[in-house]
């Protein structure tokens, strides 16, 4: 590739520092893990459980309507000679039997409607509603039931505001809820249909990982390719190998695809696994489908990092210290401060390389040390392991692409380990937002 092209990569550690005071209430999906096959939404959520709220309220609006009905039959000295005149000598100007039998019409109706036959539609309640409520507009016209006793107004506002508090639960609550949730299956299934490809599918097996080749450390002749003319340094070779360890073990993650643990995934259909990766610990990827082609992606993420400060509000610094060679340099990057300043702003040093292959573009990298960046006062220094960005292309359709960011990092300072692994979920769905955001502003045309 030409020396004069910016290249870089693991921007990805940075917003894990300063998001932590992003909103960890992101709606979250327990997909099946991949190794069960995904049931049909339809089979998925046809009873959810809010839609199971909704039916236990209906049968309680029955129940109440008719708890009210009997106290007003015991108001009377007499409760058969009530019932008698209520049922069998009923009259619409006196009796309230018919808005009992009201709220038994739309109990039918609704669990008929909601419960056995799991319609997704509102018709059903808004007939129930309309009926109940020309019903008792009429009933208090031309009845008598105010000039009885206090249930010739409580019985009807009753009746009346619990037909429309159903109607609102049912739209506003149900409907949509599993609208939202059926959206963020198929999303989420949609982006499993895309798997990401195996950049070196030769088998292995669970939890193989290897160090990089000893003759890395011994051997001068394997920093010949791609090199440019300059005579490299003791410290240049290191940067070198320090790239290419990061850069075998994110090859390694990706062919064990089939072992990552599902963790939670977003609105869009971001997915979020983890990996127990051999002295490095937890890993955290991040696979998402993108509407776009991955040569721009490749641009915004990869090849621009100092730009990235300008639509990644998580990041504050982002500079380029030194290039090693056309795939290799060293950057400094500073994530801004996190929940109102209880977490201090960090900074890394990372070396970083990047390859372009036939189908996908590859920027890996992890912490090392350079002369003109050392430990500052002012931030906490970060250190990252082995980690990166992957942006896949798509074998069927070029202007979609998967994107794919492994990160492993370890923040320092006081922090609990298990509160940065909690929170790192949503710090990569908030990344995923900026970057397609970003994407949406610059790349797509506009009509």
């Amino acid at each position: 590739m030409p020396s004069g092209v910016d290249y870089s990569e693991l921007e990805g550690s940075l917003p894990a520092i300063a998001s932590l005071n992003a909103s960890y209430s992101q709606a979250s999906l327990s997909l099946p893990s991949p190794k069960y096959p995904l049931l049909p939404p339809g089979e998925r959520k046809a009873f959810s459980d809010v839609r199971r709220t909704f039916c236990l309220f209906v049968t309680f609006d029955l129940l109440f309507i008719a708890l009210l009905w009997i106290i007003e039959l015991n108001i009377s000295k007499n409760i058969w000679e009530s019932l008698e005149n209520e049922v069998v000598k009923y009259n619409f100007k006196s009796s309230f039997f018919d808005i009992f039998l009201l709220a038994v019409f739309r109990f039918l109706c609704l669990q008929l409607g909601y419960a056995a036959f799991r319609l997704r539609h509102w018709w059903v309640i808004a007939i129930t509603t309309l009926v109940t409520s020309a019903f008792l507009i009429a009933k208090v016209i031309w009845s008598d039931l105010f000039s009885q006793n206090a249930f010739g107004y409580v019985l009807p506002i009753t009746s009346f505001v619990v037909a429309w508090l159903e109607t609102w639960f049912l739209d506003f609550k149900v409907l949509t809820q599993e609208a939202e949730d059926e959206r963020v299956y198929l999303a989420a299934v949609n982006a499993a249909c895309e798997p990401a490809p195996l950049i070196y599918p030769r088998p292995m097996s669970d939890g193989q990982f290897y160090s990089p080749p000893e003759s890395l450390a011994g051997s001068d002749e394997e920093f010949d390719e791609g090199l440019s003319r300059k005579e490299l340094t003791e410290q240049d070779k290191q940067f070198i190998r320090q790239g290419r360890e990061a850069m075998a073990v994110v090859e390694q993650i990706l062919t064990q695809e089939e072992n990552w643990k599902f963790e939670k995934a977003n609105e869009m259909g971001d997915a979020v696994y983890t990996l127990e990766i051999p002295f490095h610990g937890k890993t955290f990827i991040l696979k998402s489908l993108l509407q776009c082609k991955a040569e721009v992606v490749n641009k915004e993420v990869i090849l621009q990092p100092e730009k990235m400060v300008q639509w990644n509000r998580t990041v504050s610094v982002c500079q380029i210290l030194q290039r090693v060679d056309e795939n290799t340099m060293v950057s400094y990057d500073v994530s801004a401060g996190a929940a109102g300043g209880v977490v201090s702003p960090r900074d890394f040093v990372n070396v970083r390389r990047v390859e372009c292959r036939r189908d996908c573009y590859i920027s890996a990298g992890m912490a090392t040390s350079h002369s003109s960046k050392p430990p500052h006062s002012r931030y906490v220094r970060g250190e990252n392991g082995p980690g990166g960005f992957v942006v896949l292309k798509s074998s069927s359709n070029p202007s979609v692409c998967t994107f794919i960011w492994v990160l492993n990092t370890d923040l320092k300072g006081h922090l609990p380990r298990y509160l940065i692994h909690q929170s790192l979920a949503a710090t990569m769905f908030e990344f995923m937002s900026h970057l397609r955001q970003h994407i949406n502003e610059v790349h797509v045309p506009r009509r």
